[in-house]
């Protein structure tokens, strides 16, 4: 599967899965689509203040399966759907993420050194434009999200 045809599946899975959770007062977090045939997954995060609970990922899983189902929208009709909570480090994969998350620590991995490193721990100050700025320490950087190669909200144990 082409990435274009991939990321046009992963829209219309998204779209499913935006419609059913704000019936619920429930926010999609996110969207994978991993692996290919049988084996496929298609993975949910979905959130809600004061967080999810099982019952709401059933709910979800039962609704958006049923759409997959109906609409033969997933290629070939056999995956596995997940449905769960980002949890408390949750990946930040979007602008989105990081303006709603501003104010928590952040761990981030960087595709290039950024002021001498690939890895940095700060707290996310926001996102200006299309621009996110960490306070990491003394240093404040501001990285694109095409910067970043992966990110995780840090949870003090």
């Amino acid at each position: 599967m082409s990435a274009s045809t991939r990321q046009i599946l992963k829209d219309r899975v998204a779209e499913v899965a935006r419609r059913a959770a704000s019936r619920e007062g429930i926010d999609l977090w996110d969207v994978e689509l991993l692996g290919a045939g049988p084996g496929r997954t298609v993975r949910l995060y979905i959130d809600k203040p004061g967080g999810v609970t099982h019952a709401d990922c059933e709910l979800i899983s039962q609704q958006v399966g049923t759409v997959l189902d109906v609409e033969d929208i997933i290629p070939g009709g056999s995956y596995h759907l997940e449905v769960s909570s980002p949890g408390v480090e949750r990946r930040l994969f979007r602008l989105e993420h990081f303006s709603l998350c501003a104010g928590q620590k952040v761990r981030l991995s960087l595709k290039e050194a950024a002021e001498g490193r690939k890895r940095v721990e700060g707290v996310i100050r926001g996102v200006e434009g299309e621009t996110i700025v960490i306070d990491a320490g003394e240093d404040s950087l501001s990285l694109r999200l095409e910067d970043i190669e992966k990110a995780n909200l840090k949870f003090e144990w």
